[in-house]
């Protein structure tokens, strides 16, 4: 017999098939727990990925231009009712400033908006059809039929300043009968500019805004409010600032209230980039400076200096709460965890609910 180094080879023996109906034995550390007295999980946790590692849904291609125009509109909204408030109460400092701050407002949030779009054209090409199921379509609409209001009346106060040195010429009678009106007009649109900015945001898929769907409107308009009375203190004397006061406050108490009711509502996934990375930085600033502008205004609001500080932290803080939210939102569309995990959520609320029937839940 010969031998060769070859014979003490042995080839790897082929896995044992499980007999059928038996149970199945089990040695140390395969697959149980060290000594066998409970099972251990086979697969590992799930990790949140897409595919090819991209987002499962596209980030709005926004940046600061889109947050600055949010926030410009809302300080034009506002501004636009309390010149209402003065033209009705005979307050003409409050009419005046309001009605000039919210023009200026207007047409800084225009550029604003027009940088991001590029070019001015893509605006009036918004304006060439009227969609209501589009929020962008309806928006467009809404901003140049406030911005027709209030320029005109906005005009009108320019000429009365100057002392009647506008070369208006035969138009200077027609201008003075239509400022008021033209006010009025302009007020009417103002809660629609100031909350069809929250639509447009939260009519998207992107997690953290359309999660936001049912309160994002009323904290929108909430910090419109704070903000138009804060630019009001500032630009008034405090004799004529009774009526922005009241509207800072309750703006103040209404978006510290949706605030809290929105994130409560919100599946607690959606809402984690609210309170997290530069977002929730922001937001936390916001309601910091709402807060202390708010009992500024409170406590101090007839002294002019207490007042004029008061009014710049509420600016501040609208304007903070405004970004946030669009950081939010776009930081939670690039991350999946914040789409699948609040989409597992809703199928297991149906199904438990005993809809079993239809496309959503059969899918799997």
């Amino acid at each position: 017999m010969s031998l060769s180094e070859f014979d003490g080879y042995r080839p790897p023996e082929q896995p044992r098939r499980r007999r059928r109906g038996g149970p199945r034995r089990r040695g140390p550390g395969q697959g149980g727990g060290g000594d066998g007295s409970r099972e251990m999980p086979m697969v590992p946790e799930a990790e949140f990925t897409s595919y090819y590692g991209r987002p499962v849904v596209k980030p709005a291609p926004w940046g600061h231009e889109v947050a600055a125009y949010l926030f410009l509109g809302g300080v034009a909204g506002g501004s636009a009712l309390l010149a209402l408030g003065g033209q009705l109460t005979g307050r003409d400092e409050l009419r005046r400033n309001a009605r000039l701050g919210s023009v200026a407002a207007l047409g800084a949030g225009a550029v604003a908006l027009v940088a991001d779009l590029g070019r001015p054209e893509r605006f009036f090409n918004m304006l060439r059809t009227f969609k209501v199921t589009s929020p962008m379509s309806v928006g467009s609409w809404i901003l140049s039929a406030f911005g027709a209001g209030m320029g005109t009346a906005a005009v009108a106060e320019v000429d009365r300043m100057t002392g009647a040195c506008l070369p208006l010429g035969p138009l200077r009678p027609v201008l003075r009968a239509v400022e008021g009106p033209a006010g009025v007009e302009a007020a009417v649109f103002a809660g629609p500019l100031a909350a069809y900015t929250a639509v447009l945001l939260s009519d998207t898929a992107t997690p953290t805004w359309n999660d936001a769907r049912e309160h994002l409107a009323f904290v929108f308009v909430s910090s419109a409010s704070l903000a138009s009375g804060g630019l009001a203190m500032v630009t008034t004397s405090v004799g004529q600032a009774g009526p922005a006061r009241r509207i800072a406050v309750l703006g103040v108490a209404g978006e510290l209230v949706a605030t809290k009711l929105m994130e409560r509502r919100m599946h607690p996934v959606a809402a984690e980039p609210l309170h997290h990375g530069p977002a929730g930085t922001m937001l936390v600033w916001s309601e910091r400076l709402a807060v202390a502008g708010g009992l500024g205004t409170l406590l101090g609001g007839r002294h002019r200096a207490v007042a004029a500080v008061s009014g710049l932290a509420l600016l501040a803080s609208s304007a903070l709460t405004r970004f946030g939210v669009l950081e939010a939102g776009i930081h939670s569309a690039q991350d999946p965890r914040y789409t699948i995990e609040p989409q597992k959520a809703r199928l297991a609320a149906r199904r438990a609910a005993g809809v079993v029937d239809d496309s959503i839940t059969t899918a799997g």
